[in-house]
């Protein structure tokens, strides 16, 4: 059986948007859902003595199967011929997560929640998640409703090219089209994004610019050819990475990143391009790891 779409609920407005997300995308594929809901000690402390919580305590069952049940309502309304499993279990949220992620194909969280699901977008937890998962991480955020292009980060890197054919299967699937769009600057030779782009930088810009067109052009070509049916703008522009890539999304559906790009410390599992998208996107962001290299 192909592996489902899993989407951390927690009863949030959020999260639940979350979960109609996560059906379509479960559609789009072909897959199952699972609705994973996980309960943890991290923001509660546990009564001195007592037993450990769990799910079959008292009251706390009733209150998990009606926010299921509400997820699962809003599954089937927004994808009514997918399958929908529940999981509920006890543990951190991350994880968890982290954990469903190794038999999934995509995990999809919300941008805000309750409690420790809350968290996930709040910090270093978000980051962690991104760099972990055994998957795509798709994190629903910015304005509602949103609408246009796929958004492809291209950073010519060798662990981009999942976050490219992930791209290309995502305007396939949804029918739009996909803007590749490749920042640049004077910096670029050394993969360094200052904090601006210096007119006097000893550089041949001339150069450099038509090296970072052929890096796009190579990145684009292969899935291009694999997707023929998806009609693609090519996107060069002299700028600050984040920035120029933040302002994109306002007009995106959907932006893809992967994990790291060209120049990041080998260390880092998360790149600031991917980071600054997570926080500050004006649509969903999906992030793709490169593979093992990346663990």
């Amino acid at each position: 059986m192909a592996n489902p779409v899993v989407v951390g609920v927690d009863g949030s407005s959020s999260s639940l948007h979350a979960v109609e997300i996560a059906a379509v995308e479960a559609g789009l594929r072909g897959v199952g859902l699972r609705l994973v809901h996980a309960f943890g000690w991290p923001s509660m402390r546990p009564p001195a003595g007592g037993p450990l919580w769990s799910p079959a305590a008292a009251g706390v069952r009733e209150l998990v199967d009606g926010t299921l049940v509400e997820a699962e309502e809003r599954a089937r309304a927004a994808a009514p011929h997918i399958e929908v499993a529940r999981e509920v279990t006890v543990g951190e949220p991350l994880m968890v997560l982290e954990i469903e992620s190794r038999t999934a194909s995509l995990v999809v969280v919300g941008s805000r929640g309750l409690g420790a699901f809350g968290s996930l977008l709040l910090g270093s937890t978000a980051v962690h998640l991104a760099a972990h998962a055994r998957c795509p991480v798709l994190v629903v955020r910015g304005r509602p409703d949103p609408s246009g292009p796929v958004l492809l980060a291209v950073d010519g890197s060798a662990a981009g090219a999942k976050a490219v054919e992930f791209a290309f299967a995502e305007a396939f699937a949804r029918g739009a089209d996909l803007v590749a769009l490749h920042v640049w600057n004077a910096w670029s030779e050394r993969a360094y994004e200052g904090p601006g782009d210096p007119l006097n930088v000893v550089v041949d810009v001339e150069r450099l610019r038509e090296e970072e067109q052929r890096v796009l052009d190579e990145t684009v070509a292969p899935a291009r050819t694999r997707r023929p049916g998806v009609t693609v703008e090519r996107r060069l522009v002299r700028s600050r990475v984040r920035p120029a890539l933040i302002e994109a999304s306002e007009e995106a559906q959907l932006v893809v990143a992967g994990a790291r790009g060209r120049g990041g410390f080998s260390g880092l599992l998360l790149g600031s391009v991917s980071q600054a998208l997570l926080h500050h996107a004006h649509c969903p962001v999906a992030v793709v790891r490169g593979g093992e290299g990346d663990s």
